[in-house]
Order: structure tokens, then sequence, then C-alpha cells
């Protein structure tokens, strides 16, 4: 995990993602899941270019599946940006970094 990302388990989502006044990018993840290895960097490289507009959390999957079927989250890695409590923008499976941001951009 990145300097500039948080780990966000069940307990925490309400208030570190959901009540932000920032908009959160949550990465859901598992150590298991190549795909989330290769992200990883990108979205590190997301929350430190964009520190102070965006905040971005990682959510382990097989530790939170309460919030993944919440979510509706089938697989991963996914991205879900919230803004306002509300998810606005998702991203299912690896992406390069240039289609990720401009999904992102028109939301920060």
């Amino acid at each position: 995990m990145g300097a500039k990302t948080i780990a966000v388990s069940g307990e925490e989502f309400q208030s570190e993602v959901l009540d932000s006044n920032t908009p959160v990018l949550v990465d859901f993840w598992a150590e298991w899941c190549g795909p989330c290895k290769m992200i990883a960097p990108i979205v590190d490289e997301i929350a430190t270019e964009y520190e102070g507009k965006l905040r971005v959390a990682k959510v382990d999957a097989d530790e939170n599946q309460e919030i993944l079927m919440n979510y509706g989250i089938m697989s991963i890695p996914t991205l879900i940006l919230f803004k306002g409590g509300d998810a606005v923008e998702r991203i299912t499976g690896f992406k390069p970094k240039g289609k990720i941001v401009s999904k992102l951009a028109s939301h920060i």
C-alpha cells in the first residue's frame, strides 16, 4: 500500500468513504489477485498526484465481503469513486492509468 492510500475495513467505511467531504477512490483488491497487483502502482500514483483533491482507500475483498455485496462487486480489481456518499464511477478490471484518470477527471 502506498504512502498516500489508506486501508479501510467495514468499521471505517462509513466515516472514511461515505462521509468524506473529498471524493474517495476505493480500490477493492485481494492479495491473491494478479490484476490487483498490476493496478496497485497506478492507484498509488493517482493518490500522490491528486493529493488534496482525491483520497484513495483500499478495501481487502477477502476481509470485507459485506461491503462488496452492498455494491454488487462481482470481480476484482474494482475501483469505485465515491462523491458525497454516492458511487459516481466504477472501473472493473485492469485498465491503463490514462483510462482511469479520464473516468475520474469529471468528478474531481
